[in-house]
């Protein structure tokens, strides 16, 4: 019995926090929701694969085009070859991306290091 009132009190508050971690959001609903784990959703409508760059960044632009995106999921160049030709995989289709929303210079983005992160939508 003692055990399990030290363990209730865990599994109150541990249980919403999953649920919160495992949240769906909009691209547009990213900026409310920076540091927290969540899964975005949206469209890509731009990509871009900046083999010249430092890093070599994959950029998905989910609902707006670069230079004006709301939402950005990034793929390092050191995790790219997991994904195979992510622009065209991922171009123009729904995903959901989950991870933890960063912000970079106003927007908010979400590192992919696995293509487990991204969901392609029906």
């Amino acid at each position: 019995m003692r055990r399990l009132c030290l363990i209730l009190p865990f599994l109150f508050f541990a249980f919403p926090l999953t649920l919160l971690a495992q949240s769906k959001i909009t691209a547009s609903e990213a900026k409310n929701h920076i540091g927290e784990k969540a899964s975005v959703c949206g469209q890509v409508v731009s990509a871009h694969y900046a083999a010249r760059t430092k890093g070599n960044p994959t950029f998905l632009n989910l609902h707006e085009p670069y230079p004006k995106q709301i939402f950005t999921i990034l793929i390092w160049g050191s995790d790219r070859p997991k994904f195979g030709d992510p622009e065209n995989t991922y171009a123009n289709k729904k995903v959901c991306v989950t991870g933890i929303i960063k912000d970079y210079r106003g927007v908010p983005e979400v590192v992919a290091e696995q293509p487990s992160q991204i969901e392609i939508q029906q």
